[in-house]
């Protein structure tokens, strides 16, 4: 089959990480992506693998009759079998013109579990609410990560029978345990061996919760807890003043580093002793994922199908509670320090976890299976 994808754009993200490992391990398939907006992180990551890639210039949160021509000619010129669209933006439009020009196996992809005001972006909510109405005729099947991410829609009026659940999938031979990139990071952030190290991989964004855990920190250095902290990702640098300022109000400068974005996210997972999630909404976490297949245990806010993703290997509290958040993380440091037989055998159940549910061959298999149904369908 030849798959077009559209999606929204190609930024550091986890829809945008699963779009990338999906191309570029189905070998059955060929592969076209095609960004709303620029080639962000990853364009350049699939051309590198031989993935075709194409931008349509739009600007964030607007539609452009330029950006729609050229998406219409693209349809056209490239007739593919299957039109995979990821995110409401890109299920709208994309959806829409593939059935106008012909295509009638169109699967919408949701990677979104929160819709609430003040939690989502108002025309991000305007679209989905579109989306709905028209679930029962655009697309022939829609594909989401998540069980909760399903309810949610179904409940905004989202077709139900069109859903198929496709948890993501992991590269473990990627993310794996590997104490060379340990001993390397941990020597270059000067943190001892016998200082845990804490956590997060996250752009800085408000539904990640920067703020519950710099409060969660807070909390534990007041007891006397003794542990260094890293955060990773877009915008978790020294150029975010307000997060520099947050630091600084919490008494947290000298022990949490800002580290930004970074290229060597499995050598960091595999660095840490704990991966931390504080979050107030997700669909389905990638990073706790990640960290767990590098023998990383897991501390997570209650959300999308975090607690499933953990199972018992980790520790799972509700979302924007400091204290609770706290105590996960002491309970997580205190098995640390002195139960090591307990903490090695939850590092070796959270990779097993992942290698044994999560891995990537079994996405992979599923989306071909969704995407020969749906031509299936569409040919009777």
């Amino acid at each position: 089959m030849m798959v077009l994808h559209l999606i929204t754009g190609l930024s550091d993200g986890g829809a945008e990480a699963v779009l990338y490992r999906l191309c570029t391990h189905d070998a059955e398939n060929r592969h076209v992506v095609v960004s709303m907006m620029d080639e962000g992180k990853y364009g350049p990551l699939l051309r590198a693998a031989g993935v075709a890639v194409h931008c349509l210039g739009m600007p964030r949160g607007r539609v452009t009759v330029r950006g729609l021509w050229r998406l219409w000619r693209l349809l056209r010129a490239e007739r593919p079998t299957v039109v995979q669209t990821w995110m409401y933006h890109a299920d709208l439009v994309g959806g829409v013109l593939a059935r106008l020009a012909g295509v009638r196996a169109v699967c919408w992809g949701i990677h979104h579990s929160n819709l609430e005001p003040g939690k989502s972006r108002r025309a991000t909510i305007w679209v989905a609410r579109l989306d709905a109405r028209l679930s029962r005729w655009v697309p022939a099947a829609i594909v989401c990560c998540a069980a909760q991410a399903r309810d949610v829609h179904v409940r905004l009026g989202y077709a139900a029978e069109k859903f198929v659940i496709i948890p993501n999938g992991y590269d473990v031979g990627r993310f794996r345990p590997d104490a060379a990139a340990r001993a390397r990071l941990r020597a270059e952030w000067g943190v001892p061996d016998g200082v845990p190290l804490l956590g997060m991989v996250a752009r800085f964004d408000p539904q990640k919760d920067h703020a519950n855990l710099l409060a969660a920190c807070a909390r534990l250095q007041a007891s006397g807890a003794d542990f260094a902290a890293v955060l990773v990702g877009t915008g978790c640098d020294a150029g975010n003043a307000a997060l520099v300022q947050q630091l600084a109000a919490a008494g947290l400068t000298q022990r949490v580093r800002l580290l930004g974005r970074r290229d060597d996210v499995p050598a960091v997972m595999a660095a840490l002793d704990v991966h931390v999630l504080s979050s107030l909404g997700e669909a389905f976490p990638n990073v706790l994922a990640e960290a767990m297949a590098c023998g990383t245990p897991c501390v997570t806010t209650d959300v999308g199908d975090a607690a499933q993703i953990v199972g018992e290997t980790g520790w799972v509290v509700p979302p924007r509670d400091a204290a609770a958040l706290a105590e996960g993380i002491a309970a997580a440091l205190k098995e640390w320090r002195e139960r090591p037989d307990e903490w090695a055998a939850r590092r070796c159940a959270a990779r097993e976890r992942i290698v044994e549910t999560f891995g990537l061959d079994r996405m992979v298999q599923a989306y071909r299976r969704v995407w020969g149904e749906t031509v299936a369908e569409g040919r009777k």
